[in-house]
């Protein structure tokens, strides 16, 4: 077995839920990396330290479930050993995956998560004696858990809309408050996030460290500039917060405006509306079958690359640090919000954009 790999006695077990949260415990690994020469001073064998097991707890949709497994793929490519759950297969899949990871979690010494706020993940959280918690980014919920954690307030996310919680957070709400707790460091207990975004309150006692994909930079490119723009896909629209046809409005007029000719979806954007965007703009539609930071990175890839606010703004800079790419990102209009939006939507929103760094800004666009 590879010296990478998990074992009876694995230090690091991840879970992931998402191709991006896989990329960024990759990351997190081959920043870490180097600490296993000096693992025989803490009494252990050198080549034991950084022993790392990936959980996958696979979702259903077909395209993160596509993206998820090349992902796989790259992580046992560098060593590491992978457990794709099929933690949503059926009524008693949840309870057949914490069973079978219960003697896992016993004995990790050390556990990494993408999402604090996935409920999947906050119940495991309840079983592991680990005095070693680390959250890998998820994206742009990754600044709003830190400001959660650091407020003592209950983890929910930003895009939810405010009131009163659910039946279903209501009866969860003791799980979610343990997780919240073992989340908080302690005397006993270690908090690490590693992140791309900025973190502007840090809470006490955590520990902050920056990623700036050296693996992905390591690994893949540099990449080859074409003459034209990409566009970045969002799933604002999905997600209840930006309405439809203002979407497809700005996306068009961006595209004339910048000569973009690709447009790389989100896994999560619907197929109905993709069609339309291709009908309507005349754009080429990509659905990337890995996380956009390697996409852009093995190239060909536009030498401007537009996005509305979302964690690309921050990752394609740091992933394209010393190429031609110029990446630029356009407000979203407080007009194009839907009344289902969280009245928080159009702040968050605003705070992604002006927090990116070495990105161009553009001002929202308005319909012709």
């Amino acid at each position: 077995m590879s010296p990478r790999a998990g074992s009876a006695g694995t230090h690091t077990l991840a879970f992931v839920e998402s191709p991006v949260q896989l990329l960024n415990v990759l990351e997190w690994a081959h920043l870490h990396a180097p600490v296993a020469a000096e693992a025989s001073d803490a009494g252990r064998a050198a080549g034991d330290a950084p022993a790392l097991t990936l959980v996958v707890l696979s979702p259903n949709d077909p395209m993160t479930r596509g993206q998820l497994r090349r992902m796989a793929e790259l992580a046992r490519d560098e060593g590491y050993e992978v457990r794709w759950e099929e933690a949503r297969g059926g009524p008693g899949a949840p309870f057949q995956t914490i069973g079978g990871l219960t003697p896992l979690l016993r004995r990790a010494r050390r556990v990494v998560m993408g999402d604090p706020f996935s409920r999947y993940v906050q119940l495991l959280l309840t079983i592991t004696r680990a005095r070693d918690l680390v959250v890998v980014d998820d994206g742009t919920a990754t600044m709003e858990f830190v400001a959660q954690l650091a407020r003592g307030e209950r983890l929910v996310r930003w895009h939810r809309k405010g009131g009163r919680p659910g039946a279903r957070d209501l009866i969860f709400a003791p799980v979610s408050s343990s997780a919240r707790r073992r989340l908080t460091p302690g005397a006993k207990r270690h908090v690490e996030i590693f992140s791309s975004m900025p973190v502007d309150e840090r809470p006490e006692g955590v520990t902050v460290t920056a990623n700036d994909f050296a693996w992905t930079r390591a690994r893949f490119g540099p990449p080859r500039i074409t003459r034209t723009a990409d566009m970045v896909g969002t799933s604002l629209v999905e997600t209840g917060v930006v309405d439809g046809d203002h979407y497809l409005e700005a996306v068009r007029t961006l595209a004339k405006a910048h000569g973009v000719t690709r447009y790389f979806a989100h896994r999560r954007e619907s197929t109905d509306k993709l069609h339309r965007l291709a009908t309507e703009t005349g754009l080429e539609i990509v659905r990337p079958d890995l996380p956009l930071e390697l996409i852009a990175r093995r190239g060909p890839i536009g030498r401007t690359i537009l996005s509305f606010p979302s964690t690309v703004v921050h990752t394609l800079p740091l992933a394209l640090a010393g190429t031609e790419v110029r990446v630029a990102v356009c407000d979203i209009d407080p007009a194009w919000l839907t009344d289902n939006a969280s009245p928080r939507a159009q702040g968050f929103l605003s705070g992604v954009t002006g927090t990116a760094r070495d990105v161009t800004r553009l001002s929202a666009v308005t319909a012709a």
